[in-house]
C-alpha cells in the first residue's frame, strides 16, 4: 500500500492526567469522532463515531466523562 493509516494502541481506560476526551468534527462533512488525546504525544485516539445524541450519550456513559472538547 501507498499509504496506510497510523495504527495506535486503543485505549480501554484512561486518566485525565494523561488523556484529555475530544470530540473530533469534520469542517466539510459534519462527522463526529469520540477519542482521547495523549496529551503528552498529542496523539489522537479514535474510539467512536458519533452519528446522533445517542452515541455521544453512549461515549459519555461508557466512559464516564461529562464535557468533551471539540476540534475541528
Amino acid at each position: 500500500m501507498l499509504f496506510k493509516k497510523k495504527k495506535t494502541e486503543p485505549v480501554t481506560t484512561y486518566d485525565l492526567a494523561h488523556f484529555t476526551p475530544v470530540l473530533r468534527c469534520s469542517i466539510c462533512t459534519g462527522e463526529q469522532t469520540a477519542g482521547f488525546r495523549d496529551n503528552a504525544s498529542g496523539i489522537f485516539h479514535e474510539i467512536m463515531r458519533i452519528r446522533n445524541d445517542k452515541d455521544l450519550q453512549e461515549f459519555k456513559d461508557t466512559y464516564k466523562v461529562s464535557e468533551l472538547k471539540k476540534e475541528y
